[in-house]
């Protein structure tokens, strides 16, 4: 029975990888098609979303097995339902991953990004990517160390974010009102990206120690208007 319990938590933790790996992959390609109005980027990224959907449909239907078949206590129960955390974390990643490249085809033939606006965006898509990469090696090693380090490219993340925010409020923006909302929810796409990737190794650390840590991403993401 434990043998039985321990590969089925392997199992679940390759998907997690797979969960994360996928995320990031969306988000490079969502920057791009954002950065250079590429329809086809744009569509792929759209497309795949529903990869990353089934692989957190498989751990959910792994987890509820292993809840119900297996009926683990203590710190095993801890894995089980911090898989499920972990999960749902990567998944919204991935759809705000989505969001970016529906903002694309969106403006699309126009670029969504103003140039004013070209640096910061690259910036937080390259804080993101630095993120994601660090939170596939937090769930493939149990890294805590790693873990933690993410609060501190959180704390980057958010200041380009603010950094973006000057812009659009600045007295010299001249894209109107329509290119401000873009903008302010692509830095909000980019920061939640980055706090769901902090929240998922909140859980990995909370799953090493059991230390609960402070300040866990709420469950509300943004969501990406149909038109503006």
């Amino acid at each position: 029975m434990r043998e039985s319990f321990g590969a089925a938590l392997h199992e679940v933790g390759n998907l997690l990888v797979s969960m994360a790996e996928a995320a990031r992959t969306q988000m490079r390609q969502a920057t791009y098609a954002l950065l250079t109005a590429d329809k086809e980027a744009a569509d792929r990224v759209v497309a795949r979303d529903a990869e990353i959907n089934e692989l957190y449909r498989q751990v959910e239907e792994r987890v509820l097995r292993l809840l119900a078949q297996q009926q683990p206590v203590a710190r095993d129960l801890r894995m089980v339902i911090t898989a499920q955390h972990v999960a749902t974390d990567l998944e919204r990643m991935g759809d705000l991953a989505d969001h970016v490249a529906k903002t694309a085809l969106r403006r699309h033939p126009a670029a969504a990004v103003p140039a004013e606006l070209a640096t910061v965006i690259a910036e937080m898509a390259e804080v993101a990517d630095r993120i994601a990469g660090k939170i596939t090696l937090v769930l493939a090693r149990y890294d805590t160390k790693r873990a933690a380090e993410l609060e501190n490219d959180d704390d980057v993340m958010d200041a380009l974010e603010r950094d973006l925010f000057a812009v659009i409020l600045g007295s010299s923006w001249q894209h109107g009102v329509e290119a401000a909302i873009d903008a302010a929810l692509l830095g909000r796409f980019y920061e939640r990206y980055a706090d769901h990737a902090v929240n998922a190794g909140r859980h990995v650390i909370y799953l090493v120690t059991g230390e609960i840590a402070d300040g866990q991403a709420s469950d509300e993401d943004p969501e990406l208007p149909e038109s503006l």
